[in-house]
């Protein structure tokens, strides 16, 4: 019976994470197709194009070796994104509150810091400048040379991305620990129950609060515009992703639609207390949440710029101040 019952909750998770992962891969086509594209008055690209067939034409690219002191962690930061991501993803389902240390707010908020600092090591560990070696400084006239190398786009975006790491995802952490004060308890099974009994949290006026502050580190963490200051196009171009290609370039693309997803069954659990179960229609509010949260994400990257420190600093502490007033009205 006990075994009977493992098996079963082994083949549920799975069937979830492919039925899920499946639908994330045209995430990224829908936002561009539906919201960039509309916006800017065009046809745009296949909804397939990006989350699907990208990772099938990146495969078959010629691989690159960029200059690295250790190629094998750098070539492995992708990999670990993504094992990240399914490890937050299979937390929030059901069967996964059997083991509560591991179905635990702890455990998705300091996956999530792994998730971040990937991109800190990912340009730190790069030295070259569109895979080519540059270690000598630009001789300019009358410039002081104080370095004896030259910064790489990879090491502006590893300083950008530490930065960002400081401050800049603090507003969702707040907004993930928000629901904890309608539930008194950091686990994941506890705050679902909580709402099972008492309604969604969303529908409070804490958690409406708490819902925006939550969808703009939703933007922050996904390094969207207007919140893509690691990655931006305007300077760093692709930032810590600037030297992965082939394989290691599929995988970015496929991580970053499987993480959308993530993040939208995340509120979905910690807002609505509907965790994504294959078995259960319930998983379609997973799915409508997620699209929600990937057609507003995409309205407000295509009409924003990239923000520099100057509105960037004041969002990110009126979010934060935002997600604190959440937080004191649960207590209350």
């Amino acid at each position: 019976m006990f075994e009977s019952t493992i098996i079963y909750s082994l083949v549920a998770v799975i069937l979830t994470v492919m039925l899920c992962f499946i639908i994330s891969t045209l995430l990224p086509g829908i936002e561009r197709k539906y919201i960039h594209a509309r916006v800017q008055q065009r046809i745009g690209p296949p909804v397939t194009s990006l989350g699907v067939m990208a990772p099938i034409k990146f495969m078959f690219k010629e691989n690159i070796e960029p200059s690295t002191d250790v190629p094998g962690l750098y070539k492995a930061l992708p990999i670990i994104c993504f094992l990240v991501v399914l490890s937050v993803f299979i937390i929030l389902t059901p069967y996964s509150y059997v083991i509560p240390a591991f179905a635990s707010l702890i455990a998705i908020v300091g996956l999530l810091k792994v998730e971040e600092i990937c991109y800190v090591l990912m340009g730190a560990l790069s030295k070259s400048i569109m895979s080519i070696r540059m270690p000598f400084p630009d001789l300019v006239k009358g410039a002081a040379h104080i370095n004896l190398t030259r910064s790489s786009i990879e090491d502006i975006s590893s300083r950008r991305s530490l930065r960002m790491i400081t401050y800049g995802s603090f507003p969702l952490y707040l907004a993930l620990f928000a629901p904890v004060t309608q539930a008194k308890s950091i686990f994941i099974a506890d705050i679902v129950r909580y709402q099972h009994i008492n309604g969604p949290f969303l529908f409070t006026v804490a958690g409406m609060i708490a819902a925006v502050v939550f969808f703009i580190g939703y933007m922050i963490i996904l390094n969207e515009y207007p919140f893509s200051i690691i990655k931006a196009k305007c300077d760093v171009i692709e930032g810590p992703y600037m030297e992965y290609a082939s394989k290691y370039r599929a995988v970015v693309v496929l991580t970053r639609g499987f993480f959308m997803f993530t993040l939208g069954a995340l509120f979905s659990v910690l807002f609505i207390g509907v965790p994504p179960n294959i078995f259960s229609f319930d998983i379609i509010i997973n799915i409508i949440v997620t699209l929600i949260f990937v057609f507003m994400m995409g309205i407000f990257s295509a009409f924003t710029p990239v923000f520099t420190n100057r509105q960037l600093l004041p969002t990110i502490l009126g979010s934060t101040l935002l997600g604190i007033l959440a937080i004191v009205l649960g207590l209350l």
